[in-house]
């Protein structure tokens, strides 16, 4: 009897409408474990080499894993993996909420979608049951509007519905897969390669909750996560969300201004987490916002989900949509010198309503202010817009802007590296992107480690790929016993990137790919400061699913496989070692005040380190592609006969 999954993968085809339903058995699942493993198992199966990221053969897969939909934080979360539009690479990206949980709830541990609507279509499930839907009347609906319209349609308002707002339809290349209209598959274009398929949106519903192993188990495990948080390390993100970090970073030098030419931003004070509870989150000026202004995901206890209002002033937020993340307070925030709370509430709630991703979104306009600083774009190409540093009028309306395509928008909804082709005259010297997707806000010139991960990931820059470099140098007396579970036995200092860093690099990012196979919040599950540790991890995967043997290195070997999978797609893809880079500005131009002035990266010593971290994968250092011994040793002797035919 399978335990926590169903078995089952709904498999539909969007240019004939069929559908059917692949069934797996525990090994399957055992190996994969579900989420990004699970869809990468189906695109390097399902589709071709130089498959075109809009076109009608790019496979979307969204991916459940054994874990969700289960009564314990930080499971109800979904991956969504394709080839992306914004890189050209894999994509892939994560998401929480409801939507999750419910699709479990609905029979299914997954939706593989392959072809091209001929019309717009909506997808239907409910306990086992499916259908495709005419979406005509939703295309063109902001995801506030779209949701509200399929949940009366089909009679029920307790209908989860994950969907792409009008960037998504119109090609927008770092558009959004929404969920509860501001839950996001963000990272990568997803919802570009989704709206490409004339697919509005997938409601579910249903009443079949997986079995679990041990119920008593997990229930203590849930338990104990409830009665730790006050005393865990992620008590002050369940009350101020994740921009909380906004004077950390700030104080490390770490919290890109202008553009990432400055690790501090001295009005971060306007923006960070603390400014936000107090001011615009819902409830705050009664006093109740730890009831009103803080939202969760399915089971989970810790509340970090931010849900702000505004009500007077020149930006009007409807709490439906959420609140800003840190990363979001930053893009559209310090990286354009905008200390404007209300202003970045209501860039956010523009990417909610119409599904972008805030980080390539405030990226990319980060880009243009730089080169209207440098006096590379005049009035004549941003539709007489003034891109100052700190303008933050202009930031909402061009973030509006490049949701609808229209004028100067349409440009950058190409994404900025795409953006600098167009325009030219040198504006490439201020792009921050590597694989074409725009850093998030953790600086690798001061957090090293994330110089190698940005270049490295398969997915372009990212800031949840791995453990960041405190937990193993200022911060190791707290994570001791812990990074012992995944191999990590030494501190490293914070400034290094040795060989030593590359191998406590390549073990946190083993285990946070075995939490996007498993589905699992990495602010809830990881190895240093979150609520559960690996131990917790390997316990829940135990209760839920029955496998009591089951190891915290065999779960890292979820996490290597799944990361191996990914990189022999995009070898697959022609690329290659020259295209694990970061920006040259990174190199080139030194950080400007506070503890991090005078701050670059060493090309020699990056060099070095991406020779190490090749090598300690079991990589060929020269392409940097996974060798046949390594991925036969992981199982994937058919992804070797794909690579090395």
């Amino acid at each position: 009897m399978p335990y926590g999954y169903h078995g089952k993968i709904l498999h539909v085809n969007l240019t004939t409408g069929e559908f059917r339903v692949d069934e797996h058995d525990e090994a399957f699942y055992r190996k994969y474990g579900g989420g990004s493993a699970l869809g990468m198992y189906y695109l390097l199966n399902e589709t071709s080499a130089g498959v075109d990221p809009l076109g009608p053969e790019n496979v979307l897969a969204l991916c459940l894993s054994v874990l969700t939909g289960t009564a314990i934080s930080g499971q109800s979360r979904m991956t969504a993996v394709a080839r992306s539009p914004l890189t050209g690479a894999i994509g892939d990206s994560q998401t929480g909420g409801y939507w999750p949980a419910e699709l479990k709830f609905a029979g299914f541990d997954g939706v593989i979608v392959t072809g091209r609507s001929p019309k717009p279509v909506y997808l239907w499930i409910q306990d086992g049951e499916y259908e495709l839907r005419d979406a005509s009347h939703l295309w063109g609906m902001i995801t506030g509007d779209a949701e509200a319209s399929i949940r009366d349609e089909l009679g029920d308002d307790k209908i989860e519905v994950l969907q792409i707002g009008p960037a998504g339809e119109k090609g927008v290349r770092f558009a959004a897969i929404m969920n509860m209209s501001n839950r996001a598959n963000g990272r990568t274009g997803m919802g570009a390669v989704m709206g490409s398929k004339n697919l509005k949106a997938i409601a579910v519903r249903g009443k079949n909750r997986p079995e679990v192993a041990d119920k008593s188990a997990l229930n203590e495990l849930a338990k104990w996560g409830v009665s730790s948080l006050p005393d865990s390390g992620i008590v002050g993100l369940a009350k101020y969300g994740t921009a909380e970090t906004t004077g950390v970073n700030h104080t490390m030098g770490t919290l890109p201004t202008f553009n990432y030419n400055s690790g501090v931003f001295e009005d971060w004070e306007a923006i960070d987490g603390t400014t936000m509870y107090d001011t615009i989150l819902r409830g705050a000026a009664e006093g109740k916002q730890d009831r009103q202004g803080r939202d969760t995901c399915y089971a989970c206890t810790v509340r970090c989900k931010r849900v702000v209002e505004i009500t007077d002033g020149p930006y009007k937020i409807d709490p439906h949509y959420g609140g800003p993340e840190y990363e979001t307070t930053s893009t559209f925030g310090n990286y354009c010198g905008i200390n404007d709370l209300a202003a970045i509430a209501a860039a956010n709630q523009i990417c909610n309503q119409y599904g972008m991703d805030t980080i390539s979104c405030g990226a990319t306009i980060s880009w243009a202010y730089e080169a209207w600083a440098e006096g590379k774009l005049t009035a004549e190409d941003t539709d007489g817009l003034d891109l100052s540093w700190g303008n933050a009028e202009s930031m909402v309306k061009l973030t509006e802007k490049i949701a609808r395509r229209e004028g100067f928008g349409n440009t950058l909804a190409e994404g900025s590296q795409r953006a600098s082709g167009i325009v030219g005259r040198g504006t490439e010297e201020y792009l921050i992107t590597s694989k074409g997707q725009e850093a998030p806000a953790h600086m690798p010139q001061v957090k090293k480690s994330l110089a190698l991960i940005y270049a490295v990931n398969p997915y372009g820059a990212d800031h949840q790929s791995s453990e960041h470099d405190p937990a193993v140098g200022g911060d190791w007396e707290d994570n001791i016993e812990r990074m012992g579970m995944i191999g990590v036995t030494e501190s490293v200092p914070e400034e290094a990137l040795d060989e030593e860093k590359v191998r406590y690099t390549l073990a946190t990012e083993w285990m946070y790919s075995a939490m996007d196979s498993l589905n699992l919040c990495q602010f809830v599950y990881g190895p240093a400061w979150q609520l559960y540790g690996p131990d917790e991890m390997v316990q829940t995967v135990r209760a839920v699913t029955g496998w009591d043997d089951v190891t915290m290195d065999e779960l890292q070997i979820i996490g290597e496989r799944r990361l191996n999978m990914l990189r022999a797609f995009n070898s697959r893809e022609g690329l290659d070692r020259s295209s694990d880079t970061l920006p040259r500005k990174f190199f080139k131009n030194a950080l400007k005040g506070g503890v991090s002035d005078g701050y670059k990266l060493d090309q020699d010593e990056f060099e070095a380190a991406l020779t190490s971290y090749y090598s300690q994968s079991g990589w060929d250092v020269e392409t940097g592609m996974p060798s046949r011994a390594k991925l036969e040793e992981l199982g994937l002797g058919w992804v070797a006969d794909q690579l090395h035919a």
